[in-house]
């Protein structure tokens, strides 16, 4: 399929097919991505506007297989578009830019997702599973499971964690009237050819998501990997709850990575999205993929 240099990125797996949708745009403090890095070494990579603030994506995954209609997946749902005009400034984020624009704009229906995989439940990752619908806030995906670790929801309603305003209710509510959770309970198959991988570390239940296709794989590690910038070890956020464990964590998964030759999609990475990794020296580098 030929691609326009506006048209969304395609990976093909092999009898599977990897699109990259357009989740939005965000801002968030610099100091507070990189956590023990000085701004001087961050900084030469990553530009801050005035107010030390980055520009952050959210990169989300559509996953579907030649010839099936009846399973779609989506990968990860990005800030969402329910925001009032203080937060749209103080994050700097367009609500008219969120997943469902993406979506809508690769001509694929909401009610056609069957599923939705989620590593972690903070509000610039499970945003975009909810909607408003005039003065009602219902489910993006109407018809989807949303996968995602039990440790994980059960955190969420309790709002455990540093930020105490990042688990939303608004994000979290309609999708227990409708149901809609499948939790899960370490390593499991969300659905065949998906698998979710536990990598605790930025929070208890974060999980990255490992997509098999008949030719290669590709993972999806949330915030384990923020950005491109955060491959180095001492890379953390501020906002990692469990900084030792995040970093175990990276490691584990891009040793895989590098040795099974994994595509490797970065939810935050405004610049270069979709990289592998080989190692060097006792750690690892990232290059970009080609589709």
């Amino acid at each position: 399929m030929t691609q326009t240099s506006d048209s969304p990125r395609r990976f093909d797996l092999g009898a599977c097919r990897v699109t990259l949708l357009d989740g939005g745009r965000f801002k968030l403090d610099g100091g507070a991505m990189f956590g023990i890095i000085p701004k001087a070494l961050w900084s030469r990579s990553v530009p801050a506007d005035q107010e030390n603030r980055i520009v952050l994506a959210c990169n989300c995954l559509l996953v579907e297989w030649p010839g099936r209609t009846d399973r779609r997946v989506i990968i990860e749902t990005g800030h969402g578009a329910k925001y009032g005009q203080k937060e749209c400034g103080f994050f700097d984020i367009d609500p008219q830019r969120w997943l469902l624009t993406g979506l809508r704009a690769a001509g694929v229906a909401p009610e056609t997702i069957s599923d939705v995989i989620v590593t972690h439940l903070h509000f610039d990752h499970a945003g975009g599973l909810t909607r408003a619908d005039g003065d009602r806030i219902v489910p993006a995906f109407p018809n989807a499971r949303v996968h995602v670790q039990r440790r994980e929801y059960d955190d969420a309603q309790a709002n455990f964690g540093t930020m105490k305003t990042t688990y939303r209710q608004e994000n979290l509510r309609p999708l227990d009237e409708a149901r809609a959770w499948r939790l899960l309970d370490g390593e499991a198959e969300c659905v065949p050819g998906i698998c979710a991988l536990p990598t605790p570390g930025h929070t208890r239940g974060h999980q990255s998501v490992l997509i098999r296709g008949r030719d290669r794989c590709a993972v999806f590690p949330g915030d384990l990997l923020p950005t491109a910038a955060h491959v180095g070890a001492p890379y953390n956020m501020a906002y990692d709850l469990f900084p030792l464990e995040n970093r175990q964590s990276k490691q584990t998964l891009l040793r895989r990575a590098a040795d099974e030759h994994w595509l490797i999609f970065i939810d935050h990475e405004p610049r270069v999205p979709v990289v592998t990794a080989t190692v060097e020296k006792d750690w690892f580098t990232l290059r970009p993929a080609l589709d």
